[in-house]
């Protein structure tokens, strides 16, 4: 029977990787608790999913060249349906930049979930995220691909709750007028087609 490699021989040898400190950022950290609070158990939450895992290249002889576009990139997170795994969202934190601009790199993605008729939400990077702009980014990302997915939110009493009439994402809105002005609300994203109100107490 062979004898065992004695510690510091086995040391030597050891493959030149390591563990890293942090696997996620502050801000990654920081949004991926809001998007867990948000979604509940209804989407699965994947952290830093690589575009070639999740895109393929058509006929990949004559567009070779796009391969470098998605190779050693990742999108920040990916929702999946709980029960199929199919993907839902993208979520992608970009730095913030005047109102105007769009980095190649931010436009690259956009285009590229757009392509695939996935939606992608833009979230500007932070250390504290607010709930209601979260949702907000998440809408004008379905509008974008045309409002074919609906963002399941949990059904508990802390989490943004669906229409009682037509079941898509509703929205917290403040009454401007009648007897209770300045009360909170949810209305129906859909809304003025969807009458859809949830009260808050």
């Amino acid at each position: 029977m062979p004898e065992l490699m004695p510690a510091r021989a086995a040391l030597e040898v050891r493959l030149p990787y390591r563990l890293r400190e942090t696997f996620l950022s502050s801000t990654e950290l920081a949004l991926l608790r809001v998007l867990h609070e948000m979604m509940g158990d209804r989407y699965v939450i994947c952290p830093k999913i690589g575009l070639n895992d999740l895109f393929y290249i058509v006929r990949p002889n004559e567009n070779v060249h796009f391969f470098n576009k998605i190779f050693r990139k990742h999108v920040d997170f990916l929702l999946c349906d709980h029960q199929t795994m199919k993907p839902a969202f993208g979520v992608e934190l970009v730095k913030p930049i005047s109102k105007n601009e769009t980095r190649p790199s931010d436009q690259f993605m956009e285009d590229l979930f757009l392509s695939a008729g996935l939606p992608l939400v833009h979230i500007p990077s932070n250390d504290h995220y607010d709930p209601s702009d979260v949702v907000h980014l998440f809408q004008l990302a379905m509008a974008k691909v045309g409002g074919t997915s609906e963002l399941r939110m949990d059904g508990s009493g802390d989490s943004i709750p669906m229409c009682p009439i037509c079941g898509k994402m509703m929205v917290l809105r403040i009454r401007r007028e009648g007897p209770k002005p300045g009360q909170k609300y949810y209305g129906c994203m859909d809304n003025p087609h969807c009458a859809g109100v949830v009260a808050i107490d």
